[in-house]
């Protein structure tokens, strides 16, 4: 009975962090003025990697387990990077998703801050990196529970869930933009920079879309080979 009240926990951990702790550090960034931006980034990580932590106490995984979320990690930032000629289509989302699916919310949201994190040594680390780590992760958080759930089995559910991501990741990081460089943040100024947006978000959108078409059935079943051969992150 060890096992499962511990699985259970470490969920609820993730989503505690995930719903109540990141919002508050990404508030308390903006109320303070801190510049530090790269020691929030690096809170961020730590705090993502709360529920592996706690992973080690149910079932002691080997070093060879963290492997797979690393690749698909450091696939996340390399293909943002490789799509830099074309603004805002870019894999990154796709590819957390991907993974979410297969290893679960936790493994997703660890990849999409990890992947933030790392892309952005190609783009330059600045006060956007901890949202951007916020946004991927939540969409790799959300995917794996839906995922668990059976919601993303159908294509139709996998694509609509990808398109909305393009705009769920725009409108998180307008809140930095509306924080930082609107006067007396509102809902309608904030409302004005989701209008705004639009285009870039559904260019997002759409990079999500046409990567899960291509990438989700081969990828997904490589690991999930992966996982079952291994045993990684097994439930």
């Amino acid at each position: 009975m060890q096992k499962p009240s511990l699985k259970k926990y470490r969920t609820k951990a993730l989503f505690v962090l995930v719903c109540l702790l990141f919002p508050f550090c990404l508030w308390l960034f903006i109320k303070s003025g801190m510049e530090n931006y790269g020691l929030l980034s690096m809170v961020m990580v730590i705090l993502a990697m709360v529920p592996f932590l706690m992973l080690y106490e149910m079932k002691k995984p080997q070093a060879r387990e963290w492997i797979p979320l690393a690749v698909m990690a450091a696939i996340a930032a390399v293909g943002r990077a490789a799509f830099a000629f074309v603004p805002h289509f870019k894999p990154t989302s796709a590819i957390i998703i991907i993974t979410a699916m297969v290893f679960g919310p936790e493994a997703g949201f660890l990849t999409g801050a990890v992947a933030a994190l790392a892309s952005n040594l190609f783009f330059g680390q600045g006060p956007w990196t901890p949202w951007q780590m916020f946004a991927w992760g939540l969409i790799g958080f959300i995917a794996g529970l839906l995922s668990k759930k059976g919601l993303l089995k159908k294509k139709w559910q996998l694509i609509a869930f990808g398109a909305v991501c393009g705009y769920i990741y725009g409108w998180i990081l307008n809140i930095w933009s509306g924080a930082g460089f609107v006067y007396g943040l509102s809902w309608q100024s904030y409302l004005s920079l989701c209008v705004t947006s639009l285009l870039p978000d559904g260019i997002h959108s759409a990079a999500t879309v046409i990567f899960l078409l291509l990438l989700a059935d081969s990828w997904g079943a490589k690991l999930r080979r992966v996982k079952d051969k291994f045993g990684i992150l097994a439930n």
